[in-house]
């Protein structure tokens, strides 16, 4: 081999390592910002207009996902090959923490709750085997997906955007 090509494969084997370093995100660092676009959206004036109804309850669905069954109180939407699970309570108001109460558990790694005058919401995030349980709730409203540490900060958006939705 010339010395061109020693130079070239070493400066190409740099890039690469230095490209995966660059796009590697810790998990510490994703769930604390999954917490935070979490918040985020709970904290944003502009909650998402319900486009989907359902014979109960109407709601935002995100023009990627599809509604597969809904109830009185339950929805399953798919995304791909993920599943979300809706549940809500007309029983509980905007302000009610039953759902966050519920959620307590002492192996997630996140579990923050946000509230102002007008509502209660949660974030909670488990580890599973390869994946990450997440649920968002507000009020009496709780969406949960199996979501991969690639997809949980899209993921927590998405879904506090369609719990925000149905408790307008």
């Amino acid at each position: 081999m010339t010395k061109t090509t020693y130079i070239v494969t070493a400066l190409l084997v740099l890039f690469i390592f230095v490209l995966s370093t660059v796009n590697y995100q810790s998990e510490d660092r994703v769930i604390k910002e999954a917490g935070e676009a979490a918040q985020t959206i709970f904290s944003n004036e502009d909650i998402p207009e319900e486009n989907f109804q359902g014979s109960y309850f109407s709601f935002y669905l995100p023009k990627d996902m599809e509604a597969t069954e809904a109830d009185a109180n339950n929805a399953v939407l798919q995304h791909g090959d993920q599943m979300f699970i809706v549940f809500y309570n007309p029983l509980e108001t905007k302000k009610s923490d039953l759902n966050f109460n519920a959620a307590q558990n002492k192996e997630a790694i996140l579990l923050e709750s946000f509230k102002d005058e007008e509502k209660f919401g949660y974030i909670r995030i488990l580890p599973e085997k390869k994946d990450y349980e997440l649920q968002v709730g507000v009020g009496g409203v709780k969406v949960t997906t199996y979501t991969e540490k690639s997809e949980i900060i899209e993921d927590a958006e998405r879904i506090m955007k369609i719990a925000l939705s149905i408790v307008k």
